[in-house]
């Protein structure tokens, strides 16, 4: 009964109902109920101290009582608890504890931990690297909702690895991801769309994502709506882009302006602009020939464009 009105106290007090809130008092009442047994409370307090709320902020007091609820069986404590051994607060870092404490919260269904534990089989973090259970976990906890899980899945039955390769499952959980917001997801999809050559479907994709912050489909629409001969619309997904530093949509955004495509005629910006794309690319040039980034794969895309600049640039010397 007293941990009943401890805990009661407790929550009208750090929620205002039926009196002044009072954060000091609702961490007395939480602290009594959580001395008294209760585990949810135990959980609450341990929340007070992480966040400093009713009391001083104290890490290890907050990790002592979240591993009290953790065991005692509060699956929302068990993941904290992990949390908190992952990033060595209020205790040390122990990365074996992280992969128990997510393993109990994962069986007993949070989804949160679930993502968390095939992260760990992923990168072998607590655990030898196992990419099949990684895959198991992801898999539940994209079956249970999880976005980042569902992205993961898709890309593990895209490229075999985990599970069979499975291009129809991988396409119906980036469609899964994409329609629950995650912006990559959206990306991808929009590619296996303009793949199967529905346009259409890869051109709603691409405009959620460019809308969503992906530098890449703020391109790929830019040169949708340019082959639409909607130059405004690619005008603006082209400067979108080269604001966020993308080279192609750069040198697109440059034509435009040069060739008054979508925006007023400005020779002088795009001088400007071409100025700033010849210096870029000129020290991409040396990059490229000398080697000093040989051991990383440039894109297709970036060694023709290079290879344009390169043959662009002898040509102005030829002629001088």
């Amino acid at each position: 009964m007293r941990q009943v009105l401890a805990r009661f106290a407790a929550g009208t007090y750090y929620n205002g109902e039926g009196t002044e809130k009072n954060l000091e008092k609702a961490f007395n009442w939480c602290q009594k109920a959580a001395e008294n047994g209760n585990i949810e409370v135990q959980f609450n307090l341990a929340t007070l101290y992480y966040n400093g709320e009713g009391t001083d902020k104290n890490l290890e007091k907050a990790f002592n009582w979240c591993q009290k609820a953790a065991e005692n069986g509060n699956i929302e404590a068990q993941f904290n608890l992990a949390t908190l051994y992952y990033n060595g607060e209020g205790t040390e870092k122990n990365l074996e504890k992280t992969f128990y404490w997510h393993h109990k919260a994962a069986e007993n269904g949070f989804k949160m931990a679930q993502y968390n534990l095939a992260l760990l089989y992923e990168n072998g973090e607590g655990i030898e690297k196992n990419l099949e259970k990684a895959f198991y976990w992801y898999d539940k906890a994209a079956e249970n909702g999880d976005t980042k899980a569902q992205y993961n899945v898709a890309i593990l039955y895209k490229n075999g690895k985990g599970t069979e390769k499975n291009l129809e499952k991988a396409f119906y959980w980036y469609q899964k991801a994409a329609e629950n917001g995650h912006i990559k997801a959206q990306f991808n999809l929009a590619l296996l769309y303009k793949t199967e050559k529905n346009l259409e479907k890869a051109f709603y994709w691409y405009q959620k994502a460019a809308e969503n912050g992906h530098i890449k489909a703020q391109s790929n629409i830019a040169l949708l709506y340019e082959k639409e001969k909607n130059l405004k619309k690619a005008f603006y997904w082209y400067q979108k882009a080269a604001e966020n530093g993308h080279i192609n949509a750069q040198f697109n955004l440059t034509l435009l302006y040069k060739n008054g495509e979508g925006t007023e005629k400005n020779h002088f910006i795009g001088i400007k602009k071409q100025q700033k794309m010849d210096i870029l690319m000129h020290d991409l040039i040396l990059h490229y020939f000398i080697g000093i980034k040989r051991q990383q794969k440039m894109e297709i895309s970036m060694h023709n464009l290079i290879l344009h600049y390169y043959i662009k640039m002898v040509k102005k010397q030829k002629r001088i």
